[in-house]
């Protein structure tokens, strides 16, 4: 599959994303992945090993006469996103990505693409077989699962790596440069709740609401979109006063993508059933009027539910549950005063789930500053413990701190003005690059983050823009050569 893309410019990068797009990668499996590298690795006898955790180290030695070179790291992970269309069936684990070109960018086919990170790993590895190419010591690390839990980072080996330049490519602006990210944290709500069997008189119906864009937790979180769980939520809060009562609940799929789909079970009195639905009609046309011109497709639907719970909450333990979903801290918390224009804390109600009385969240915290996560954190684990939840906080990551004087940043600027005939933007990203936490285990490391234009990352709606990728392969190309031969740095 996918023979197409070894059509594009430059070929040896498109070739080895092929190879992404065919070898399934969600978080969590990405042994078939690292068995393939390991294996084109041997094939071109580079060195290869892993850490305890299994991140991928792949080695290639400077070329003559540029051993002392400063060693650079190469750096992306190899996990995807997996995200698709409802009504598109995709066994993420087993089916390949399909691909397709429309009007100068790289689609899937109802699917998240990959590109985020695929490109900046294919890029890594034409970078290593790349023979004409002079430059220093080189090692690519690919990490795991940086899209579930960043816990290839959080988890790599210390006294590992080698190298002092770290180039990340795992942004996704064209003409853009990144130099510090935020930091961030899952918080995990579990909980118990009372539930009875189906009153008499009661009639269980499966609500739903669909049609909303989705996107990245942290880059699209500023941009007005509908989080599927806050707004649901909203809309059971004013479904109460006809006696809804919640039985089952899921909404997202992952806590880092802004929820796009919800729904919801529940028992409602049979006489109720036709105000409801003129209730309904009348909210969906209050969300699409404001969520025009960023999601006014979403909708709302009810139908009959064919099999019928055997239990639902109590009435009070409904109440209780919508009261503290639609309390909870979503979206942005505070704008920066230092970076103006960017994001400094913020919240996605990422995944939400009921069943048979069990309520299980996941919501991912973020933020420039590791004491605002910290506080935010606590404010959303105080406010569910008030329901009686069970709340814990994991998977914490640091911020990545700007170095705005770094002559590593110095040194990609001057080759993207000679190269393109501007200067780069030098930016700060609300999201959770690696950087971070690869800054605190080797603090000596200099470090940048680049990439192709990216769009829709984390939704079905990822694209990438296919001249922006032969840019960022010449960048890319000439800034590992650069760091080989000039002796500035």
């Amino acid at each position: 599959m996918n023979a197409h893309l070894e059509q594009l410019s430059p070929a040896p990068l498109w070739r080895h994303f092929r190879t992404l797009c065919d070898t399934p990668r969600p978080s969590g499996h990405e042994a078939a992945l690292v068995t393939t590298l390991q294996r084109w690795a041997d094939g071109l006898g580079l060195a290869h090993d892993r850490d305890a955790f299994g991140n991928l180290r792949i080695r290639k030695a400077a070329s003559p006469g540029h051993e002392q070179a400063p060693g650079v790291i190469l750096q992306g992970h190899l996990d995807m996103v997996a995200q698709a269309n409802a009504d598109h069936p995709h066994d993420f684990t087993r089916d390949p990505i399909e691909t397709y070109v429309e009007a100068g960018w790289l689609h899937a086919r109802h699917t998240t693409l990959g590109a985020d990170n695929g490109l900046g790993v294919a890029a890594a590895l034409a970078i290593l077989e790349d023979e004409t190419l002079v430059h220093g010591p080189l090692e690519a690390l690919f990490t795991l699962e940086e899209e579930s839990s960043m816990g290839g980072a959080l988890n790599l080996a210390e006294d590992w790596l080698e190298g002092r330049l770290l180039l990340n490519l795992d942004s996704e602006d064209r003409g853009q440069v990144y130099i510090g990210c935020a930091g961030g944290a899952d918080v995990i709500v579990d909980a118990r709740l009372h539930t009875e069997p189906l009153a008499e008189g009661e009639r269980a119906v499966c609500l739903a609401l669909t049609g909303l864009t989705g996107g990245h937790s942290g880059i699209d979180i500023h941009k007005g979109r509908g989080n599927a769980n806050r707004l649901l939520v909203r809309v059971l809060r004013r479904l109460e006063a006809f006696g809804a009562r919640l039985a089952d609940y899921r909404g997202g799929t992952l806590r880092n993508a802004l929820p796009r789909e919800a729904f919801a079970i529940l028992a409602l009195p049979a006489e109720e059933l036709e105000p409801v639905r003129t209730r309904l009609a009348a909210l969906e046309g209050e969300l699409r009027a404001e969520l025009a011109g960023v999601d006014e497709g979403v909708t709302l639907s009810l139908a009959p539910c064919e099999t019928p719970p055997e239990t639902v909450l109590t009435l009070h333990a409904s109440q209780l549950l919508v009261a503290a979903l639609h309390a909870a801290p979503c979206g942005v918390e505070r704008m920066s005063v230092e970076i103006p224009g960017v994001v400094e804390t913020s919240n996605n109600l990422g995944v939400v789930s009921l069943a048979d009385g069990r309520l299980h969240l996941c919501a991912l915290v973020r933020s420039l500053r590791d004491s605002a996560t910290a506080g935010l954190a606590d404010r959303f684990r105080a406010l569910f413990e008030l329901i009686g939840a069970r709340t814990r906080v994991e998977n914490a990551y640091p911020g990545w701190t700007p170095d705005p004087e770094s002559p590593l940043l110095a040194r990609f600027c001057r080759l993207h003005r000679q190269r393109l005939g501007a200067d780069p933007e030098v930016k700060v990203i609300h999201a959770g690059l690696e950087c971070g936490i690869l800054g605190g285990k080797y603090p000596h490391l200099e470090m940048i983050s680049f990439g192709p234009q990216i769009r829709g990352a984390h939704s079905p709606d990822e694209r990438v823009e296919l001249a922006s990728v032969e840019e960022f392969w010449g960048l890319l190309r000439a800034l590992v050569e650069d760091l080989a031969v000039s002796p500035d740095h």
